[in-house]
């Protein structure tokens, strides 16, 4: 077992690290930059270690220098964490190769999963569903014109080794085709340091599901259901739940084994998620995400599972805490975002100090976050303050919890985007689990959070409701009713 565990990140995902190891009784070391000098993650560790200032380059993406600090401290295992080096290969085999243990995938199925092209093919052995696309990288020539035109428009151009939403374009025809190519053939370069592009069938107004697995290193694999991120914004998620209300036991068991199956022909250990697009009961994988999610609070709500605990168990060496039989799901989870960024203006970044902060509580909210009263939000990293997850007892349950959960949360100092939050908890469409990744764009919701903002209450006046059918809770709980009116419950930024 890990004796000395290092958390190479920060913020939220740290700090959720951090409460994971003690309950394995591990000793737990911070790294951070100057600039999160006084992050949370770095008080609650039992010690902590600056790579100095600067860009994420010379600090949480500095192999070598973390890697010397771990020696240093004698660290015996490295958790990653999401984002920066969670999903290098690099870094994984520079951990192995110092005689650390690497809390995750090995970096053989990195590599494997890493490439979206070598994933599609991975995928495709393994009997997963993928969407009509390139065979290999393209170029902006006439041969990935003859291609695009094979798979039929609209098409999506996208990066090889591309994440987080970045390096994809929505090409409508030939005509846009070869300047998207180049375009996102620059990007990828700029963000992940590989140029591959490749072309594959764009899937109009498809749900976002994605499967959680877990494996260890004897073979075994069990998947724990689905999450639906279909809310999003730059195919950035900003609303997880889970289970979906468009999956059926018998789609969820046959697409999980079909996982499963995946996991096991690359030899995978640990967390991963293997991401697909939903359309018309179909299938479409997208791609595979070797590390811990964002969004595993979600499943960890209505399974009871401790996902971080059982990487650190894992990671040590140790069998599974549970087999395929022993997964089941209770209830139904939300997870929100909660960013510090404006939707009224296309979700930019805001960032400044927190001036007060009110957190939400009762039976089953959960608010796991980096901030406090004075933090200073830095400018330099991604504008995630925390996340709010709250379970019910059924999908409306936990919509009507949620939605009173964000009337107690408070984060004062700067623009977040928690009118947004209560605008969709209020939408009939979300109700309904008719949401798809365009669901931002189509729904229109902007005018009602802008009254949300000018207002500066917590729910939205009745201006601008009245022609707009929204789902509202009672003051019975028993129930939802239609409604143009929703009641002013408190005061928010």
């Amino acid at each position: 077992m890990i004796d000395r565990l290092l958390i190479a990140n920060r913020g939220e995902i740290a700090v959720r690290v951090i409460r994971a190891a003690r309950m394995m009784e591990m000793e737990t070391y911070a790294i951070h930059s100057k600039q999160d000098t006084n992050s949370l993650h770095v008080r609650l560790a039992d010690d902590a270690i600056s790579l100095g200032g600067g860009p994420a380059r010379d600090n949480y993406l500095n192999i070598k220098k973390i890697i010397d600090h771990a020696l240093d401290q004698n660290i015996d295992g490295i958790h990653p964490g999401y984002g920066f080096l969670s999903e290098s290969a690099e870094f994984a085999q520079a951990v192995i190769d110092a005689g650390i243990t690497w809390v995750g995938p090995p970096p053989e199925a990195i590599a494997k999963l890493g490439d979206k092209l070598t994933s599609r093919e991975v995928a495709e052995a393994a009997g997963v569903p993928t969407t009509p696309g390139s065979d290999g990288p393209v170029k902006a020539n006439k041969s990935a014109l003859k291609i695009a035109k094979d798979i039929g428009f609209p098409v999506m151009v996208k990066a090889a080794y591309g994440g987080g939403g970045m390096g994809m374009q929505v090409v409508h025809n030939a005509d846009e085709l070869l300047d998207a190519i180049k375009a996102t053939t620059k990007q990828a370069l700029a963000a992940f340091g590989r140029s591959e592009i490749f072309i594959e069938k764009y899937v109009e107004r498809p749900k976002h599901i994605e499967i959680q697995f877990m494996a260890d290193s004897n073979g075994n694999v069990v998947h724990l259901g689905e999450r639906e991120c279909s809310i999003q914004r730059r195919h950035q998620k900003l609303i997880e739940e889970g289970p979906s209300p468009a999956i059926t036991e018998e789609q969820r068991s046959e697409i999980g084994e079909k996982v499963k199956k995946l996991a096991l022909s690359v030899g995978y250990e640990n967390a991963g998620t293997a991401e697909f697009l939903y359309k018309d009961g179909e299938f479409y994988f997208n791609e595979v995400n070797a590390r811990l999610q964002v969004e595993h609070p979600v499943t960890e709500m209505i399974t009871g599972k401790d996902l971080v605990v059982e990487q650190l168990r894992v990671a040590s060496g140790e069998t599974l805490s549970w087999d395929q039989t022993e997964i089941e799901t209770k209830g139904h989870a939300i997870e929100l975002r909660i960013n510090a960024e404006d939707p009224l203006k296309d979700f930019a970044p805001s960032w400044g100090t927190v001036t007060s902060l009110n957190s939400p509580g009762g039976f089953g909210v959960r608010f796991d976050s980096h901030i406090y009263e004075g933090y200073q939000v830095p400018t330099d990293y991604d504008s995630l303050l925390g996340k709010l997850i709250i379970w019910g007892e059924d999908r409306s349950q936990a919509i009507y919890r949620a939605y009173y959960a964000l009337s107690e949360l408070t984060i004062n100092g700067f623009v977040t985007n928690t009118p947004f939050h209560r605008v969709v908890l209020a939408n009939k469409e979300f109700h309904k689990g008719d949401t798809t990744t365009s669901f931002i764009q189509d729904t229109k919701l902007i005018p009602y959070i802008r009254e949300a903002y000018n207002r500066r209450l917590a729910a939205l006046m009745k201006t601008g409701l009245r022609t707009s059918k929204v789902f509202l809770p009672t003051r019975k709980h028993s129930r939802w009713r239609e409604s143009s009116k929703m009641e002013s419950t408190g005061r928010m930024v």
